[in-house]
């Protein structure tokens, strides 16, 4: 690997640990200034709902102007969420802000990925991406608890600087101005990227119309490369594939916390270790296909989308914490095994097709789109009444039959359109080895 990778990769780390912790955070912000629990719960829709509001804008920005650039412009916007949190802003409105800059901030890391390494390292590079992202999440939460908590918090709070008053007197006002140190440390690697010498490409702007104009004429674009990469036979499947894998991981943290609390009685407390052990799973698989899989290859671990939601409606028949443990690390893994080389893949063919920046976009876009459909699909089934059991059994038949139906339409394509499959495949098995 290239140095470049480990300098994104450092960024990578401290920014998303940063996002994990401030989460925490912001709860409890909301929680100890007596905000109702709607508000609490709202953290998360708003994060996501930028990266679909933006998502049309984003990619562009991404691709024109230096990688490095933007991950430092986007670090300095998660800051600016910071300090509104501090200083009199609604939380929700201050979090959107941080979702923003979280929104931009991801095509660049992704992006960058294929600028800067050949196709032969792709895999691998994903999965120590996706790997050092799922321990930043899982450090991340337990940072995020210690800095809010009776030992850290009035630690930090009893820390004078002379001659400056602050106004930062509760424990999540602390913790969240200690973040902002993670946020620096990561804007501060987002300098040392190298330039990748890729060409960019700048957005188009015609002097004869404002800038909102020419911002609103991005649409056309972001929506042409969202119907071409659907379009494309291994972009669409890929596209599919990880859409439904984050859209369930997004969801599995609640489905979790519920199973845990119906089926072994956990308190949010101790249900939130179980969420960490799904993760440590598919950080382990993640690492496991980084150095198994090929790129031409992806489309082989299709059938584990199906095995993962027969696993969730599995979970109602588990009743013991020695079941438990295991069960989930498995869970985690397929996923970590299938989103790598799926991942991959879809970045590769992005790239060819439109660019990295453009088609992490849209990748975004659907990904968080399928997170905001399916949790709204979990609300509704407890809403009308099914227990927590029912409402993990409606999620586990949905995905394991979406997963079903993507591989019926990857055999379709392999049937009659072989010869562009087999083009599309060669052509990522000759990037592959050069």
């Amino acid at each position: 690997m290239k140095r470049g990778f480990y300098t994104i990769m450092s960024a990578q780390f401290f920014s998303s640990l940063a996002d994990n912790a401030l989460f925490v955070a912001a709860v409890e912000l909301l929680r100890t200034g007596g905000a109702p629990e709607w508000q609490r719960a709202a953290l998360v829709p708003m994060f996501a709902l930028f990266y679909v509001i933006l998502a049309p804008f984003v990619g562009a920005f991404a691709d024109a102007l230096p990688k490095g650039r933007v991950m430092f412009v986007s670090n300095a916007i998660k800051v600016v969420g910071c300090l509104m949190m501090l200083f009199g802003s609604h939380p929700l409105l201050a979090y959107a802000v941080v979702g923003l800059g979280a929104a931009a901030y991801s095509p660049a890391k992704y992006g960058i990925l294929t600028e800067l390494l050949p196709a032969s390292q792709l895999v691998k590079a994903n999965g120590w991406i996706e790997g050092l992202t799922i321990a930043s999440i899982i450090l991340g939460v337990l940072l995020g608890g210690q800095l809010v908590g009776p030992v850290i918090a009035p630690l930090l709070l009893g820390i004078d600087v002379p001659g400056m008053d602050t106004s930062i007197d509760t424990a999540p006002e602390v913790a969240i101005a200690t973040l902002i140190s993670l946020y620096l440390a990561a804007a501060w690697f987002n300098t040392r990227i190298p330039h990748t010498g890729v060409e960019m490409r700048p957005l188009r702007h015609d002097p004869q119309h404002s800038v909102l104009a020419s911002t609103l004429a991005l649409l056309p674009d972001f929506w042409r490369c969202n119907r071409r990469l659907w379009h494309d036979r291994l972009g669409q499947i890929s596209l599919a594939t990880t859409t439904l894998f984050w859209g369930v991981s997004g969801n599995l943290r609640y489905i979790v916390l519920a199973w845990a609390a119906a089926a072994l009685g956990y308190s949010t407390t101790s249900a939130s270790a179980l969420v960490g052990v799904v993760a440590i799973g598919t950080a382990a698989g993640a690492v496991l296909a980084s150095a198994r899989m090929r790129l031409d290859g992806a489309t082989r671990v299709i059938p584990l989308g199906i095995a993962m939601g027969v696993l969730v409606i599995l979970m109602n028949f588990i009743d013991t914490i020695w079941l438990a443990v295991p069960f989930l690390i498995v869970l985690g893994g397929l996923g970590g095994f299938l989103v790598v080389p799926m991942n991959a893949l879809l970045q590769h063919r992005g790239h060819n097709l439109m660019g990295s920046g453009r088609s992490i976009a849209v990748q975004n876009f659907n990904e968080q789109a399928c997170i905001l459909g399916l949790g709204g699909l979990y609300a509704l089934s407890t809403k009308l009444g099914l227990s927590a059991f029912g409402a993990i059994a409606v999620f586990g038949i949905v995905v394991a039959g979406t997963m079903w139906i993507i591989r019926r339409w990857h055999c379709h394509n392999c049937t009659h359109h072989s010869h562009e499959v087999e083009h599309l495949l060669h052509i990522a098995r000759h990037d592959a080895h050069h």
